[in-house]
């Protein structure tokens, strides 16, 4: 099948998903098959980046909170096979509902391939587990979902003959720094000055020569690569050391100051960098800066008749060298600027929507304080599920609960309003060597689990990056902001005193108890 019939067929497939909307939506009454891909389908080398990317598969296993619906059936596919009590550990967090019967209508599929390729590639590649995963399927009702849609989940989509729930891949330059910058233009929301997309070091080089000529009072400069992820293709371009120079010497100065960008990540380097630059195109920006500067962000999604809502709001937690990468997040967004990021959301959502665009969406900001007003600017728009959307979706799942506009917050169906503190990131040298069966026990002794009778507690995932990276993922909810982070603050205190230094005595460790199994041992 030629890509044109391909594109067709998949568009097809898509249009039924107008007539399943409603009950796809009204989770606990549906009756569907839903096939989870949580492959992260972008540059394999910035990726790599991340430690652990591959675990990042995990993260979608929120969706097995849906099996809380006797109805639902679930089918997981996964590179490498996921470890059982990572399993165990989210059926056990559906209220009213038997573990035996959740786990049979729970489907699990590896690849058993854990090379960087995407997880898709991996699938289309093996004929045989693609046959394995369509008979699994009722066609008539099922839907698969993604992390990101390109034309790998669309092809796959077409091979399985069952609606892909996200966006065409032929819209996916909206979802780029360049196209994000044009349709902030187009919808008239303020947004940091910048360049149009180039391809080459020599056009990169002039861009910023031209933006400092709009803007001479600059300090710094933000390089973006076009397709970057989390903030990993970001770099900062420091240009006090060209302060003095004329206006003549400036373009060969720009030229040779590229070459020592200050980027996120101690891995990266010019040569890798700028080698991507024809094949990704990168931008540049002005840097906002300011005091009191935070990174807010808000989520929505366009349902398959057009509609947009707005899902959430989230003020980043960022690191790296100048506060570019994405850490993790708090909801909501801060109160004096939460409603303008769901006015500027909004408009966004009605442009992408009138684009064809479908699924989730996420739009980063900038924010400073200048006296008692914040200024915002948009920064990029995610067209994809991004790191705040597990973490709420989480929440919604677990609580049954919704999403209040007019306030920006989020109710429980007690009424009762609903915060978190999440990350990907909690990663430390001592958590290395750290099982999953480890984390139960600790999560078990210190009482660390999320009690579904009061509604708080802390929720783990990423759990299979433990042992070789030392990194977990989790999603502290509480009543109130500071119930919420005391509740984060406590799970890393314990974590950190069940976890010794590894030149710790043995004897530290002896001291505790560890469930054993016979049957293992014999």
């Amino acid at each position: 099948m030629d890509s044109n019939s391909i594109g067709d067929r998949f568009r097809q497939l898509q249009q039924q998903l107008r007539d399943r909307w409603q009950s796809i939506d009204f989770f606990d009454t549906g009756d569907y098959d839903i096939l989870v891909v949580p492959s992260v389908t972008l540059d394999s080398r910035e990726l790599l980046k991340i430690d652990g990317f591959l675990h990042y598969e995990e993260r979608f296993l929120f969706s097995l909170i849906r099996l809380r619906n006797p109805r639902t059936r679930l089918v997981y596919v996964t590179s490498q096979p996921l470890h059982p009590s990572i399993i165990d550990y989210y059926l056990q967090l559906l209220p009213g509902i038997p573990f035996s019967h959740a786990r049979d209508r729970l489907l699990l599929f590896a690849a058993y391939d854990s090379s960087p390729q995407p997880l898709v590639k991996k699938i289309l590649d093996r004929p045989r587990l693609m046959q394995r995963i369509h008979l699994a399927l009722r066609p008539d009702r099922s839907y698969m979902v993604c992390f990101n849609s390109t034309d790998l989940e669309r092809q796959l989509s077409v091979k399985l003959n069952i609606p892909l729930l996200a966006a065409d891949p032929d819209l996916l330059s909206y979802g780029t720094k360049s196209g994000s910058r044009q349709i902030f233009a187009d919808c008239g929301i303020p947004h940091p000055d910048g360049s149009e997309l180039v391809r080459t070091v020599e056009d990169l080089a002039e861009a910023a020569c031209q933006l400092w000529d709009r803007q001479p009072q600059l300090q710094r400069m933000v390089v973006k690569l076009n397709e970057g992820f989390s903030g990993e293709g970001n770099a900062i371009l420091d240009l006090e050391p060209l302060q003095d120079l004329s206006p003549k010497e400036r373009p060969q100065a720009m030229r040779d100051r590229l070459c020592q960008l200050r980027f996120q990540t101690p891995l990266e380097t010019w040569e890798r960098y700028s080698s991507r630059i024809p094949e990704l195109g990168a931008i540049v920006e002005a840097f906002i800066d300011g005091e009191d500067k935070r990174s807010p962000s808000v989520q929505g999604r366009i349902t398959p008749h057009g509609e947009v809502e707005i899902l959430s709001t989230h003020d980043q937690i960022l690191g790296g060298v100048d506060g570019q990468i994405f850490l993790g997040c708090r909801f909501p967004a801060y109160e004096p600027y939460r409603l303008q990021l769901q006015e500027f959301g909004a408009e966004i959502g009605k442009k992408l929507a009138n684009a064809g665009a479908l699924e989730r969406f996420g739009v980063d900001f900038v924010v400073v304080r200048k006296g008692s007003q914040w200024q915002v600017f948009a920064i990029e728009i995610n067209l994809r599920k991004g790191g705040t959307t597990h973490p709420f979706m989480t929440l919604k799942l677990l609580t049954k609960g919704r999403y209040e506009r007019s306030r920006g917050l989020f109710y429980s169906q007690q009424g009762k309003s609903k915060f978190y503190k999440a990350t990907d990131n909690l990663q430390k040298e001592r958590y290395r060597g750290l099982l999953p069966n480890d984390l139960m026990d600790i999560i078990a002794q210190h009482r660390l689990h999320f009690d579904t009778g009061t509604e708080t507690g802390t929720v783990f995932h990423l759990m299979g990056c433990l042992s070789q990276f030392g990194k977990l993922g989790l999603t502290s909810i509480g009543d109130s902001p500071q119930q919420a982070e005391e509740i984060y603050n406590r799970v890393v205190k314990v974590i950190d005193e069940e976890t010794p230094n590894h030149d710790s005595d043995f004897s530290l460790l002896s001291k505790q108890t560890f469930p054993i199994s016979w049957e293992a041992v014999g």
